[in-house]
């Protein structure tokens, strides 16, 4: 296999004087140049979100088409797509597979978005890259997810992956990656969350994630729900793609902690069997998400030789396959310190569900959010016996910690305020005893700032 650290190969070539003043810039000057051209949904929201497709078509086209040179699986979903996607990327990577993997937003380093065989994208490739598309950039005034999509697509087909899980960013069908063709496209279920973009009601959110349905592609519905199983029926119908729902196969039996691990039971209703499985994701929730890729295994089969044993390996491995990180990752024990990226009311439930297994004498929570998420919804489902602790991230789309905290005592959750989540961290840690438990939750953006190493036992 092609070594993917090694200076890249590309197609790419300097052809002006201007060219070549941007080809010495530093990795570090090409990210605070994107960060600061670009709109960024995760710093400034809804603004940075483009309605239509032109743009990663332009760049697509202007690129030589990446996106038809690599085989692909789409993945969407209110929760659970960047779990699902990184356990694909770990069994087709287990099989014997190149993988790429697209996933978004990162949490410590840019890179993380862009993955081959596990290995972040490397920094000279990122800067040739952003050089040579720079006019472009500067007269299409993309956003920063379209030219990161258009990155991680130029990489994927350079490297000749066998196979690129790409994550959708935001929706489905007007979101940048919703270009490619995939083998199977992968909804894992519908919550509340982005109605300001997505629609007020579930079913126009599973409309727009429906999106990702191509014809005679087939396609996978992790969860049946009766507000939206009729909507992917129909958009399946009507694009004459094959659909199942991994729930109406796939049931999970028993489940529970060893060692860290996720035990899982899984019934397989078509084969009449059950496997059982150890994940080093050990959230409750991904027993829901096991079933989506399971069954988006199953109808993958025709494009892989796939292995149960290899399968069965490369779950108890996904977070040193892939690098994934902040799903109930514990970072501290005694007391124990918990980052989650749960941030919607869906994943916050599924959240408080985990609390329910776990044994710790008294629970504090650090808590941060962004403005344009539903708090009032988050905060009427976390435990009031909690001591709260309430910060922000620093991206302006950050809920400012007073407010955060004022809306908190509606709901009787009561706490102090923090300028920074590491101080939040110091604060909790100094008031608890070695048997509390500590969760960071709230946001995505939250968890990224937290200097884990200062945390560390």
């Amino acid at each position: 296999m092609e070594d993917l650290n090694k200076p890249s190969t590309s197609i790419f070539r300097l052809d002006s004087i201007a060219a070549l003043t941007f080809w010495f810039m530093t990795y570090e000057e090409t990210l605070a140049y994107i960060f600061a051209k670009l709109p960024m949904f995760s710093r400034v929201g809804a603004s940075a979100y483009r309605e239509d497709l032109t743009n990663t078509k332009t760049l697509c086209a202007h690129l030589g088409n990446p996106e038809t040179k690599f085989r692909s699986i789409h993945v969407a979903g209110t929760n659970g797509k960047g779990s699902v996607s990184h356990m694909l990327a770990a069994v087709l990577q287990a099989s014997g597979y190149t993988t790429g993997l697209y996933t978004s937003p990162h949490l410590y380093d840019f890179r993380e978005r862009i993955k081959i065989n596990g290995v972040m994208i490397d920094k000279p490739f990122v800067v040739e890259f952003i050089e040579q598309i720079r006019p472009l950039i500067e007269s299409l005034k993309p956003s920063f997810f379209e030219i990161t999509v258009a990155l991680a697509f130029q990489l994927f087909a350079e490297k000749q992956v066998d196979v690129a899980i790409i994550e959708v960013g935001l929706g489905g069908r007007l979101d940048s990656t919703n270009v490619i063709v995939p083998l199977a496209s992968v909804i894992t279920n519908i919550g509340w969350d982005h109605m300001n973009i997505l629609g007020d009601t579930l079913e126009k959110i599973a409309t727009e994630k429906a999106g990702i349905i191509k014809e005679r592609i087939p396609v996978v519905i992790g969860e049946r729900d009766g507000d939206t199983a009729a909507v992917f029926a129909a958009t399946a119908a009507n694009k004459n793609a094959p659909l199942y729902f991994a729930s109406d196969r796939f049931t999970v039996k028993a489940y529970h902690w060893e060692r860290d691990l996720l035990q899982v039971q899984v019934a397989d209703s078509v084969q009449n069997k059950e496997q059982h499985y150890r994940l080093d994701l050990p959230g409750i929730y991904q027993v829901k998400n096991i079933c989506t890729l399971l069954q988006t295994l199953a109808v993958i089969e025709n494009f892989f030789v796939l292995d149960e044993g290899k399968t069965y390996d490369a779950l108890s491995m996904v977070k040193a396959t892939t690098g994934l990180s902040g799903r109930w990752e514990v970072i501290c024990e005694q007391p124990k310190i918990v980052l989650d990226v749960a941030h919607n009311p869906s994943g916050i439930c599924e959240l408080v569900k985990q609390l329910d297994h776990e044994e710790y004498r008294r629970l504090h929570i650090v808590l941060g959010m962004v403005k344009d998420k539903e708090a009032a919804a988050v905060l009427s489902l976390l435990p009031a016996e909690a001591a709260y602790y309430f910060t922000q991230a620093h991206i302006p789309r950050a809920l400012p910690a007073p407010e955060l905290s004022a809306a908190a005592s509606h709901h009787q959750l009561k706490g102090e305020i923090y300028p920074h989540v590491d101080a939040a961290i110091i604060a909790a840690r100094a008031s608890a005893t070695s048997d509390d438990l500590i969760l960071v939750c709230g946001s995505i953006f939250l968890v990224a700032e937290v200097e884990k190493e200062a945390f560390n036992n």
